[in-house]
């Protein structure tokens, strides 16, 4: 058992430059900020009953260079007066935290990578990633494959020049030349405009061509396929690395990467077709969040508006519109395209409610002992002077005034609510030890004393206000009156707006802050200035933030505010599941071998935190704070959550010592009756960990063992519900925060009556067996659609499209395949047996089809396959309906051995070998089948 380890003050996004984000506790090294400037005499904006002030205190400092030095937006005049969104994708352009580089660090939009230099823009496409730090990091690193520019460009900085939702336009100009891109999550085109010079392209190394049309040129860069577009009538000259074409009286080009060299011809259509603008738009509708993503184009020749963008597999994973076979590589997993400028998700609500429901397991009589220990401490807030340990103290603090109130502990329940009161009151009141500051120049709002950088990089609001918004939700649920905007409520809604403003029009602050509705999550560095991009740690109090929304819009009738945070809650859940879980084992490269990542970065994910490499940390940072507004939507991935305890307890050296409590809470989210053996044997002699209490772990732990874990696959038509299933039972639980009662209507028909300002249960038949179980073993799984092989039995029915061969011959060489895995194979070889599978086809009326497959096992996950198997093709007939292909077809090729699978993988890949259509690969329970040789 590993001693119990302190937790220092945390530092989650740090101005160190990683060369890989990894063993950070010993990486990082205090920078001097040098004397603060001399702030000019404050004014205080009265904000209803509240106020903060327009200058900082004296002796802080705002955003600052890496040497302390003072800094401002690196902004257009185009621009100047908008509020910057700072904690981007693409922030380093505004933000010059390095004075050295005036231009900006490497930005991954995904599937490109970008990095602004004097010359213009580096663009590449990193389709290998690299494990570094002794398997602890995974890395798809920015490295150039070419740089778009024009002739003679010698720019001494790049700015802003606009924005939207997940694009961004670089502006470059040394006098004499202006060149203007627009870049963006999804996007495989650059978009550029430029004057002064020709448009010229610099590549990494000699390219290759493999078409030339005259105004596009086709180009093989380092393995990658490239698409340049010039004017009609321009000619693209190559003369070594340096390709050019005379721009006439137009002044744009463009380029794009190629998924393979056949997509020229569909990526040409869209060529001229140049994106102008992105915009999410969100609803909330009976439990259901369904959510837009459009670009606004303009044709910049002929009248074609459409583009294509690629899904990143959080979204592909919840739309039903169409996607084209091509794909590309990302650190989030495959990337599908879709030929449209727009396209929508739909998702179940995650759950979210204001506490756990009462239940009779929970002994009113110790719980009230273990309130007492708060609610009596001599000092409730633990010396918490900053914006995060404040937080973290308001936040343990509102986590017990739901407890208090269902076991009638009237006096506990308002001398806790008084506590809140009182420390939110002084902090939303400026002058005095503590307030909150307005910057004009980056127009964020900046509670003093900071911490972490919240002040001189502008990290972590999104982090530190989630708790004073979901306190002051609490309070809003017992004293309406507390917050009405003429009084303490203007103050929270100004947080907010800091945060996670809703608008794109307030000239204050910016829209969306932290949250990157693109990513599909939020980014915790104001400045983004790192070598691997910007990065998010705890992700859970991001979502902490948004289910403050949640129960501050219900309180106060601000559906609008509720509704973004439903969205925002709902949204991020599937992509911690996918990109910090790696819930389908679909996104972390296989040599990674981890089950979670404690930090996520532009380029990939890292097994680490910023202050300590304790394994319980890295494990527990994404998912403290527990609470039943933002930790419900995790028991929807309860084999993720299994991986993750198990891999904690290997790496700890035994189970979790110092952060116990919060990984006892995690686990209950699918084990519950585990969660309570653990907290049996070991809740007497633990100290919370800082943002937690006795009383709320108890209560959690000892009520989800009643009820059971959350069951995500039934949602309630408002989102302050949650269901719970036990055995064949579930638990409907509701909060009403209206006047008077109200029916809520579940996804699967149940209806529960809710009284006004209550909480309400009821049960129902239906849960039936786990809805998440770990699978069973064996040697025979099947297809998921998303690319998951599993030995489950249940699932859902589907079908993939595999990509036309585009007439070529790709007989024995995959080409767009599409590919399922498992991983974490432990197998011993069967004598005498070998690779069996049945896939299941349908090439509908299509003539001359031949689907082919191939078989890969990496014996010991590390990235490398020391077994691959080809087999001959297989011809479908014109004739809908599905046909079988399996191993009697014969195996064309073989290399290597089969050996013991141990932590290891299994690939399957499907493609067409010959012909020009596509077909279907039904997916599913008890369709195509894959039989391992293993015992």
């Amino acid at each position: 058992m590993p001693a119990p380890r302190t937790r220092p003050a945390r530092a989650p996004a740090r101005p160190a430059r990683p060369a890989a984000a990894l063993m950070l506790v010993t990486a990082l090294a205090a920078i001097s900020l040098g004397p603060a400037a001399t702030p000019a005499a404050a004014a205080t904006v009265p904000v209803g009953s509240g106020s903060y002030s327009d200058t900082r205190p004296a002796g802080t400092s705002g955003p600052t260079t890496n040497t302390g030095a003072p800094v401002t937006p690196k902004l257009t005049a185009a621009v100047r007066d908008k509020p910057v969104p700072t904690n981007d994708w693409w922030s380093s352009l505004a933000f010059q935290r390095y004075g050295d580089n005036p231009w900006s660090t490497p930005m991954y939009g995904h599937p490109l990578t970008y990095q602004a230099t004097a010359a213009g823009l580096e663009v590449g496409y990193p389709t290998t990633p690299a494990i570094v730090g002794e398997g602890r990091q995974y890395e798809y690193a920015h490295k150039r494959d070419l740089t778009l520019g024009l002739t003679g460009l010698n720019s001494p900085d790049t700015k802003a020049d606009a924005w939207s939702d997940w694009t961004v336009t670089p502006y470059w100009s040394d006098g004499a030349r202006t060149l203007r891109t627009t870049i963006g999550h999804g996007m495989p085109f650059v978009y550029a405009k430029g004057s002064g010079g020709n448009a010229q392209i610099t590549t990494a190394a000699a390219p290759t061509v493999f078409s030339d049309q005259g105004n596009v040129l086709g180009i093989t860069v380092a393995g990658h396929h490239y698409a340049l577009f010039a004017p009609t009538g321009a000619d693209w000259n190559v003369a070594g690395t340096t390709v050019t074409a005379g721009l006439g009286a137009k002044d744009y080009f463009s380029l794009a990467v190629l998924p393979s060299t056949d997509a020229l011809a569909t990526y040409k259509k869209y060529a001229f077709s140049f994106v102008t603008g992105s915009k999410a738009t969100w609803s909330y509708t009976g439990g259901t969040v369904g959510a837009t993503y459009a670009l606004t184009t303009e044709a910049k020749e002929g009248t074609e508006r459409g583009t294509l963008q690629a899904l990143y597999r959080h979204q592909w994973l919840n739309t039903t519109d169409a996607l084209t076979p091509y794909t590309y590589v990302s650190p989030r997993g495959t990337m599908k395209v879709r030929e449209s400028a727009s396209f929508t998700t739909s998702q179940k609500a995650s759950a979210a409610l204001p506490g756990l429901p009462r239940t009779s397991a929970v002994d009113s009589a110790r719980l009230k002992g273990y309130l007492d220990q708060v609610a009596n401490a001599a000092d409730p807030f633990d010396g918490a002077t900053d914006t995060y340990w404040t937080g973290k103290a308001l936040g343990k603090l509102a986590q017990l005034v739901p407890l208090a109130d269902q076991t009638g502990q009237t006096a506990t329940r308002d001398k806790l609510l008084g506590l809140m009161k009182g420390r939110l009151q002084d902090w939303f009141t400026a002058g005095g030890a503590n307030e909150f500051s307005y910057d004009k120049s980056w127009k964020t709002l900046t509670g003093y004393p900071a911490s972490y950088g919240s002040d001189t990089e502008l990290n972590d609001h999104h982090f530190h206000y989630s708790y004073y918004v979901y306190a002051a939700a609490i309070i809003a649920q017992y004293d309406p009156a507390w917050a009405a905007d003429s009084a303490w409520g203007g103050m929270v809604k100004t947080l907010v707006r800091d945060a996670a403003n809703p608008s794109r029009t307030d000239t204050a602050f910016p829209f969306l802050r932290g949250f990157d509705v693109y990513a599909g999550h939020s980014w915790a560095s104001g400045h983004q200035g790192f070598a691997a991009g910007n990065n998010q740690e705890s992700s859970s109090e991001s979502t902490n933030l948004s289910a403050g929304l949640i129960l501050w819009g219900s309180a106060t009738g601000d559906t609008a505010l509720r509704d973004l945070g439903t969205y925002l809650l709902t949204t991020e859940a599937e992509a911690i599941a996918q990109y910090w879980f790696d819930a389908d084992q679909q996104v972390f490269p296989s040599a990674f071998a981890k089950d979670t990542a404690g930090m996520v970065w532009g380029s990939g994910a890292a097994y680490a935190t910023w202050w300590t490499a304790n394994p319980e940390e890295i494990h527990g940072i994404n998912a403290l704070p527990i609470t039943a507004g933002s930790s419900l939507h995790l028991g929807g991935e309860k084999a993720a959550i299994r991986r993750n305890i198990a891999e904690m307890e290997r790496e700890n050296g035994g189970p979790a010592v110092e952060w116990r409590d919060i990984l006892w809470e995690f686990q209950s989210l699918a084990d519950p009756a585990a969660a309570k053996s653990k907290w049996d044997a070991g809740n007497a002699g633990y100290t919370p960990e800082q943002g937690e209490s006795k009383a709320h772990t108890y209560q959690w732990i000892t009520t989800l063992d009643a009820l059971g874990a959350p069951d995500a696959t039934v949602s309630g038509d408002i989102p302050s519900s949650a269901v719970f299933t036990k055995g064949t039972v579930r638990t409907y639980a509701a909060h009403n925060y209206g006047s008077t009662a109200r029916t809520v209507t579940f996804s699967d028909g149940k209806t529960l009556s809710v009284p006004a300002r209550s909480t309400a249960t009821g049960t129902g038949a239906g849960g039936g067996p786990d809805p998440d179980p770990e699978p069973p073993t064996g040697n025979t799984f099947q297809l998921r659609t998303g690319g998951v092989l599993t030995t489950a039995t249940t699932g859902t029915a589907g079908a993939d499209t595999i990509a036309s061969a585009a007439g070529a011959n790709y007989d024995g060489t995959p080409h767009l395949p599409l590919v399922y895995e498992v991983k974490q194979v432990n197998g011993v070889v069967a004598p005498g047996a070998a690779t069996a599978f049945r896939l299941r086809l349908d090439a509908g009326t299509a003539v001359g089809l031949g689907q082919q497959a191939r078989i890969s096992y990496d014996l010991t996950g590390d990235g490398t396959f020391e077994r691959t198997e080809t087999y001959s093709y297989f011809a479908t007939d014109p004739v809908t309906g599905w046909e079988d292909y399996a191993q009697s077809r014969g195996l064309k090729s073989a290399t290597g051995s089969l050996g013991d699978l141990k932590s290891g993988t299994v690939r399957l890949e499907v493609w067409h070998a010959i012909g020009n259509g596509t077909a279907k690969l039904q997916t599913g329970p008890a369709t195509s089948t894959l039989v391992i040789p293993y015992n």
